[in-house]
């Protein structure tokens, strides 16, 4: 018997969703950050058995769209509600939840297996994990309710044994050695991201899209080339800032990450460019891979 499904992880920004995705599949296939939005796409690991193959999906955090990128994040969130086999909503112990009323109550509605996981146990008490655990048995009673710590691996794996058992029975959907559906020019731009989402504060993340211009694979180095589009004059130059030095911390620290990600040399180069208000002009936003109708 051979069982296989897609399992679409969804909640709040900052709940976890991604270090969770990554503790699962094994491999860093989602950026970290403490900041919100750090997830703008749909980011697929595949963990394969000799009888099993789950498709996992990283969703961006649930959120009020304020502009158009916004809403083609939300977009991956909705898809994600109705193509699911089995559907984790990734919660914490200390968020209320507010935000998701709508999006719980769709799951409700669904009929599709869902695991509730209570994600950062580490930073509460057994009593009030106890109160979470019976907040969550009333707003979702279908649902299989599972504490766990995905920074410190804290029931990972009965997790993964309770996806598992929830899985239907089927062929895979891809290839066994399958790890991610996205490409090494998506992996390049989302470390470039995740450096400046680190070293940057206010809107300067926020406002930026990476763009790999080529990648070059050769046997001992890989050659890459990107462009950080900014939407204002201004942030070019706090981007880059006194005599370039900003922009070469993010790209030394950014060519340190590839090379650890991809095991060989990188040579990295980034260059800045201001297209005005790129999140909200239709034309960009498919350029860089959104939904935008």
């Amino acid at each position: 018997m051979h069982k296989s499904g897609f399992v679409n992880i969804i909640g709040n920004p900052n709940v976890g969703k991604s270090t969770l995705m990554n503790a699962l599949v094994g491999e860093r296939l989602s950026i970290i950050t403490s900041k919100a939005q750090t997830t703008r796409h749909r980011i697929m690991g595949i963990v394969s058995g000799d009888d099993f193959q789950i498709v996992y999906s990283d969703t961006p955090g649930i959120l009020k769209p304020s502009y158009k990128l916004q809403e083609s994040m939300m977009k991956f969130v909705t898809g994600a509600l109705v193509d699911a086999d089995v559907i984790l909503y990734v919660t914490d112990t200390v968020e209320t939840g507010e935000r998701s009323a709508e999006v719980v109550e769709r799951i409700a509605a669904s009929g599709i297996p869902t695991i509730v996981v209570i994600n950062k146990i580490d930073l509460t008490t057994p009593e009030a994990l106890e109160r979470l655990v019976e907040r969550w048995h009333a707003a979702l009673p279908a649902a299989q309710i599972i504490p766990a710590s995905a920074k410190e691996q804290f029931n990972v794996e009965g997790l993964f044994r309770a996806i598992l058992a929830l899985l239907p029975e089927g062929p895979a959907f891809y290839p066994k050695d399958t790890l991610t559906d996205k490409t090494l020019r998506f992996f390049a731009s989302e470390i470039v991201r995740e450096k400046i989402l680190r070293f940057y504060d206010k809107e300067i993340p926020y406002c930026c899209q990476i763009e790999i211009e080529s990648y070059k694979e050769e046997p001992a180095i890989d050659r890459i080339s990107a462009v950080i589009h900014v939407a204002r004059d201004s942030q070019k130059g706090i981007l880059i800032g006194r005599r370039g030095e900003m922009l070469k911390r993010v790209g030394r620290a950014a060519r340190e990450d590839m090379e650890q990600f991809l095991g060989k040399k990188v040579f990295l180069q980034l260059f800045v460019k201001v297209s005005e208000d790129w999140r909200n002009d239709d034309r960009r936003l498919r350029q860089f891979g959104y939904e935008t109708e």
